[in-house]
């Protein structure tokens, strides 16, 4: 009882420490209390926490103006206690540090609720830059200052602005913050209330602030709207830049809406009148044009017939001579050509033109300049297996058969006289415009050749019976010869003779003698013969001049007695 009385110095300890820790054992360090000024003086107030010594801070610390501290004795402050006594016996307290710990208390706070924190930005590092959050001090990655990349942060330093904290890690002090997510998340509260004043179809004005090589962004006053290039005209685009500058105020229709993705699709070309409206009757089949190449492909090139209305000109149409050639080769770009209209589909807004169309057939140009019978003259342009290749006028090629290059000799032989790059003559026998095809003759030109008449000098006539050499056996039957320096022809398969076990090639051999009737003429007076019809006609005129077989004789009968008639 006595010592609760008159309570000692240790009491009074115990007392303190009870309430306030210990302040031997660092109890007071590490911690933000409240202190009073007990005085200022020399730069610094001196500050009571109820420690065993005052502590004294520089008024810096305190200042709100550059000469306003805002401080007066008895005045209460916060403050930090960073140790309880130093080597002078003064307890050291920080002001800075005193707020910095409230600061994070504020933050972390703010941080679990996702709101959104005020700051400055004051300094530049590696990677970004400094901002001060009311004491705090976060990292601003150079990613995160802006939603496009800014060149210049200058204003934006020092002033009070608000940020989104991304990570926080108070044991290290690492406070990482994002401006370009409070910028994303109000420009998408905007987006979505000027989505909500448009439609689809309504005509409005903005501004070109990007291009790219697929179209334009244009701001439609807080929301962009994507001008795709295939929506900027009906006419070829081959870059926007051609049609619209960043920094120009356009008038666009709002085309599509996407009200999930906030996508909208803008487009220029739907204020213009449709070139596609009437186009078959303005463009109709048959009709030759001019125009300008705009674009060349693999597989033809395009042609624009005013603007906004371009046609395909396949390879196939660009030239009657250059075959499997690439369209580069034929025309060039800008390049002003005359084609002809070869089919429109409305429809599927598709044009097919024809460059060849528009210049002559040089088939019929040759047929018209060379009749048949014509003497011609060129370059052997190839050699194949069956003739020669001789290029003509007008860039077109003519073909000499083996049979028909010299007389007397196999058309083997024939063609080893002769080599590609020789220049020769050749008689037209046949033109066929409708295939392509020129058919001549060499042979024909040499002095003293035989005509179309057999060895006995008689002319070869349809009807006519001549003596044949077999000069070729094929699958298809007979390559022969009347005489042996006499006109060459041809017996079918079927034409070998009146039974079927007769039809056959093999049963004849090179250089064997033959009857046959002449069956007619080919395009190039080729004779063609048969051994059939000769058979028929020789046992026609048996039984008209033997007798009939309705007299009781037999056929055999009535063949028998005109062999012998002829041997006799």
């Amino acid at each position: 009882m006595a010592s609760t009385a008159n309570p000692t110095r240790s009491d009074f300890e115990a007392l303190l420490n009870e309430q306030l820790g210990n302040a031997d054992d660092g109890g007071f360090e590490g911690r933000v209390v409240k202190g009073t000024v007990t005085a200022i003086e020399g730069g610094a107030a001196t500050i009571d926490v109820g420690l065993k010594s005052e502590g004294r801070i520089d008024l810096k610390e305190f200042m709100r103006g550059e000469d306003d501290h805002g401080l007066s004795v008895g005045d209460e402050v916060e403050v930090y206690v960073d140790r309880v006594e130093n080597a002078d016996g003064e307890a050291m307290l920080s002001r800075d540090r005193a707020r910095r710990e409230a600061a994070w208390d504020k933050l972390e706070s703010e941080f679990g609720e996702g709101k959104r924190v005020d700051g400055r930005i004051f300094g530049r590092v590696k990677g970004g830059f400094t901002v001060d959050l009311d004491g705090a001090v976060a990292f601003l990655p150079g990613s995160q200052v802006d939603i496009r990349p800014v060149r210049d942060v200058t204003p934006l330093m020092d002033m009070p602005q608000p940020f989104q904290i991304l990570k926080m890690d108070r044991r290290r002090g690492n406070i990482v913050v994002s401006r370009r997510a409070v910028l994303e998340e109000t420009r998408a509260e905007q987006r979505s209330e000027l989505i909500n004043d448009l439609a689809e179809g309504q005509v409005i004005d903005g501004v070109v602030k990007n291009i790219t090589d697929y179209g334009a962004f244009v701001d439609l006053g807080g929301i962009d709207g994507l001008l795709h290039v295939t929506d900027m005209s009906y006419k070829r685009v081959n870059h926007p830049s051609e049609i619209i500058n960043i920094g120009d105020t356009v008038t666009v229709q709002i085309i599509r809406i996407n009200a999930e993705t906030q996508r909208i699709s803008l487009g220029m070309k739907q204020l213009e009148s449709d070139p596609w409206d009437g186009v078959s009757a303005k463009y109709p089949v048959g009709m030759k044009l001019t125009g300008n190449v705009t674009n060349i492909t693999e597989y033809g090139a395009f042609v624009e017939l005013e603007p906004g209305i371009e046609g395909l000109v396949h390879v196939s149409e660009m030239s009657w001579t250059k075959k499997n050639v690439h369209p580069g080769k034929i025309v060039s770009t800008s390049q002003e050509v005359e084609v002809v209209v070869l089919e429109v589909d409305s429809d599927k807004r598709r044009i097919s033109l024809g460059l060849k169309q528009a210049q002559g057939n040089p088939w019929e140009e040759f047929a018209d300049a060379h009749p048949v019978g014509s003497k011609v003259s060129g370059e052997v342009k190839n050699a194949t297996e069956f003739g020669l290749f001789i290029g003509l006028d007008g860039d077109v090629d003519g073909m000499v058969h083996m049979s028909d290059i010299a007389w007397g000799i196999s058309g083997e032989d024939a063609l080893a006289l002769h080599r590609k790059g020789e220049q020769v003559e050749a008689v037209v026998l046949d033109v066929d415009t409708d295939k392509e095809r020129i058919s001549l003759g060499m042979k024909q030109l040499e002095k003293g050749a035989p005509s179309a008449e057999g060895a006995t000098g008689d002319a070869l006539r349809r009807g006519s019976i001549v003596t044949v050499t077999v000069l070729e056996v094929r699958d298809g039957g007979l390559e022969v010869q009347v005489g042996e320096d006499g006109a060459t022809g041809f017996i079918k398969r079927s034409d070998l003779g009146r039974d079927r076990d007769e039809q056959r090639p093999d049963r004849f051999q090179t250089g064997q003698k033959v009857d046959a009737m002449v069956t007619g003429f080919d395009r190039s007076k080729k004779p063609n013969f048969s051994i059939k019809a000769y058979q028929i006609s020789e046992e026609k005129q048996a039984v008209e001049q033997y007798g009939s077989s309705a007299s009781g004789a037999s056929l055999g009968d009535i063949l028998g007695e005109a062999l012998k008639k002829s041997d006799s």
